[in-house]
């Protein structure tokens, strides 16, 4: 019988996270997806990736409403608590077979609760990794409740085995959005200038010259700080002197304090070569990374997709602490002469060699035949 498979993105980050999935899910003849948008992937002020969602031809089964204003600890518990009442409705009315959750958020911890209390399979992407802040113990805390686990690298497959989970549960599937990232840069063939679609507001910068891509969210647990952090990142930048596309933050507690710095940055520098954006389509994000010069900051997009590609990336600060990363990457503490001097190392070494470490580019038809076959179960014990 044709399984229902219902996939939640509740962010930016999920939706570049599991497109090639989605695609693959809705193509396979044993498979019917149900997509359901929830949280910040409905929201203008970060981007509205529901509409990018539409834009690729996705039918959107359900439409979840979960934030609570606030960027702080306290609204992402309510909001992480409003989710699981929310999308319990909701798998409710759609009756899945399977529920796919993303990552690590506290979103998706609504999905995994919500599914578990409900005896639906829960299929986890991206398990097992190590990356500290409030995300590790989510991300571990989802593996625990998850039935079925598509995860991205053979660590990270150690690790949920090591958690007690059964080995054949566990799938080295790679990362979907490494799927992606090798479809942009084969298909590349010259500079692409986001400013012409997505507007933007800022200076205009010659993407045909070397430029920096930075995404700087603030850490959950350092929240009272991320505007210091961001004040480094923005001084070091400016110290560069090399023009750079800079996007908005994710909706976390402390993306306030990250948003205040870079209006305050905006409004005293406004002739410096930065101009800043919301929002891309997957694919033309991952276009413009393909033409800068290197990426700074602590998304997990320059330890993932930038190691396929070889971009050079400075990562700043803890955020992405322990997880497995390539030789593109090197890490710096939030110090503005420390990162300044990071971000000129870099773009003067060039571009680096491509490291499969996270995927080669098929992991989408994998995680779709996989939901299509494996055993679905709910029954769990510890293995160990």
């Amino acid at each position: 019988m044709t399984r229902k498979v219902c996939v939640v993105v509740t962010a930016r980050p999920s939706y570049s996270r599991i497109r090639s999935a989605l695609v693959a899910i809705e193509a396979h003849p044993d498979l019917e997806l149900q997509l359901v948008v929830a949280a910040s992937a409905l929201l203008d002020r970060y981007g509205q990736v529901v509409t990018q969602i539409e834009h690729d031809g996705f039918a959107i089964a359900e439409r979840v409403y979960t934030i609570i204003e606030g960027e702080n600890p306290t609204s992402m518990a309510k909001t992480a608590g409003l989710g699981v009442l929310e999308l319990a409705t909701t798998f409710d009315n759609l009756r899945p077979d399977v529920v796919v959750t993303i990552a690590d958020r506290y979103e998706t911890m609504s999905t995994a609760i919500a599914a578990s209390y409900m005896n639906i399979p829960l299929a986890h992407v991206q398990g097992g990794e190590v990356s500290g802040s409030i995300d590790e113990k989510v991300r571990h805390a989802i593996t625990k409740l998850s039935d079925l686990h598509l995860v991205a690298t053979p660590g990270a497959a150690e690790r949920v085995i090591r958690m007690g989970e059964y080995p054949s549960s566990v799938h080295i599937t790679g990362c979907p959005s490494v799927d992606l990232a090798a479809e942009v840069a084969a298909a590349m063939t010259e500079p692409f200038d986001p400013s012409l679609e997505y507007g933007g507001v800022g200076a205009d910068i010659n993407p045909a010259r070397p430029y920096l891509v930075v995404m700087q969210h603030p850490v959950t647990t350092e929240h009272e700080v991320a505007k210091d952090q961001v004040d480094a990142t923005l001084g070091a930048v400016h110290d560069t002197g090399i023009p750079a596309m800079w996007f908005w933050p994710n909706v976390d507690a402390g993306s306030d304090g990250t948003s205040r710095g870079i209006r305050a940055y905006r409004e005293h520098h406004e002739d410096a070569p930065i101009r800043f954006f919301k929002n891309l389509a997957p694919t033309d994000f991952l276009r413009l990374l393909v033409g800068s010069a290197a990426i700074v900051g602590n998304s997990s997009v320059a330890i993932r997709e930038c190691a396929y590609l070889g971009v050079p990336a400075v990562n700043i600060g803890s955020r992405q602490a322990g997880r497995e990363r390539a030789v593109n990457v090197v890490d710096v503490d939030h110090d503005r002469d420390a990162i300044s001097k990071a971000i000129l190392d870099r773009v003067q070494g060039g571009r680096c060699a491509p490291d499969p470490l996270y995927g080669d580019g098929a992991s989408g038809p994998r995680i779709a035949d996989l939901l299509a076959t494996a055993e679905l179960t709910i029954e769990k014990r510890l293995a160990y």
